[in-house]
């Protein structure tokens, strides 16, 4: 008499079955935590630009930064933030620097360069329809994605 040993094709699709209901149940959990991901550094980059743009205008009404009369003291661009201005009441004429960098935006695509991952919002422009302008109030993803909080991202 014979013993076999191995498995029997009935047991190896049963398990190939089990696996693949396994694989099927972790690739969508996987991908929402790459997603929950992405969101947290959306909100972390959003709040560190809204700071840094808070903290200009700030120095800017302190007289720190000169600017014209009908400026509204908000910083002509993203990158000014980053490259510093000069302080108006020190002495020595020393830099203020706001960011380090901009923050890249991980929804926009990986061409764009840091700064145009970001839609801007002028000062003068209306909420509900941000558009560009003289200066940088506000910033928001220019992706047409929704959160998993149901609020596109553009109203972040």
């Amino acid at each position: 008499m014979i013993k076999s040993r191995g498995f029997t094709l009935i047991e190896l699709l049963v398990t190939l079955a089990i696996l693949s209901v396994l694989a099927l149940l972790t690739v969508p959990l996987a991908q929402l935590s790459a997603r929950r991901v992405d969101e947290a550094e959306l909100r972390h980059a959003l709040r560190e630009i809204r700071n840094a743009i808070d903290a200009y205008k700030l120095a800017s009404d302190e007289g720190r930064i000169e600017r014209p009369v009908n400026s509204s003291g908000y910083p002509p661009t993203l990158n000014a933030l980053v490259e510093g201005v000069k302080d108006a009441k020190d002495p020595k004429r020393r830099m203020i620097y706001f960011l380090r960098r901009v923050p890249r935006n991980p929804l926009a695509d990986s061409s764009l360069s840091d700064e145009q991952g970001w839609g801007l919002r002028a000062y003068s422009s209306e909420p509900h329809s941000p558009v560009a302008g003289d200066d940088v109030f506000d910033v928001f993803p220019r992706s047409d994605g929704v959160g998993l909080n149901s609020i596109p991202y553009r109203k972040w």
